[in-house]
């Protein structure tokens, strides 16, 4: 058996990805860029890259977010998981293996940033074929989304601003994927001084103009730890 001096060295890399969600249209969409190269060359990849031996793994993320899809306007960031299947990634002449550290990213309803031409926006229910074990990794921020939803303020970095009750709700069924009821969210949310009203009101579609309310908060907050919030029925 070999000892400590003559085992041969193994290199780890560690990368950093970002699962970045935006809700457009009632459908919550997640970004992602198409590799131009091998492995899984035309795959696409959540936006990331090598960690940087001089960074914490947040600002790693942000950095990492604006050099490679141009994407500064986040909201809310925070580390949800790490990926450490030692063959999640095909071995290369740098690496025998390829840790991950995953963030969950979230865009305002509204904000539609430039992005790179290899760049878009996908459904995260219609998801196109995408490289290593990136997929698994949306559905599993896509629940930790709206786990957070049941118990924080978390909505405040999907919805714009200034928004009618209405909107907000949309964005509420997108992400926990069941109805809503309006007057039920306001109450709740009101409750737990989550949402504020601002004294003004939007454009009328039809009828009177609806109130406009604002997340009291711009930061992440826990309003109630042991909340749920359960489909109807």
């Amino acid at each position: 058996m070999a000892d400590a001096s003559t085992a041969p060295a193994h290199h780890v890399a560690h990368e950093v990805l970002s699962v970045v969600f935006r809700v457009s249209e009632g459908t919550v969409e997640v970004l992602l860029w198409q590799r131009a190269l091998a492995p899984d060359q035309g795959a696409w990849s959540l936006p990331g890259g090598l960690l940087d031996a001089r960074e914490d793994l947040p600002t790693s993320a942000r950095r990492l977010l604006a050099e490679k899809v141009d994407l500064t306007e986040v909201a809310h960031l925070e580390q949800f998981a790490e990926f450490s299947d030692p063959h999640r990634v095909p071995a290369s002449a740098d690496a025998d293996r390829t840790l991950a550290s995953a963030f969950l990213g979230l865009v305002r309803s509204g904000t539609d940033p430039r992005l790179p031409d290899d760049t878009t926006w996908h459904p995260v229910e219609a998801l196109p074929t995408m490289a290593f074990d990136h997929a698994a990794m949306v559905h599993r921020a896509r629940a930790r989304l709206a786990a957070r939803l049941s118990y924080s303020n978390i909505g405040f970095a999907l919805a714009p601003r200034a928004f009618p009750v209405s909107q907000l709700r949309d964005i509420y069924v997108a992400v926990l994927g069941y109805p809503v009821d309006s007057t039920n969210l306001l109450r709740i949310l009101s409750r737990r001084s989550v949402i504020t009203a601002t004294g003004e009101t939007g454009q009328a579609t039809r009828g009177r103009p609806p109130a406009l309310y604002r997340f009291t908060d711009s930061y992440l907050r826990i309003t109630d730890e042991f909340a749920t919030l359960r489909p109807p029925g």
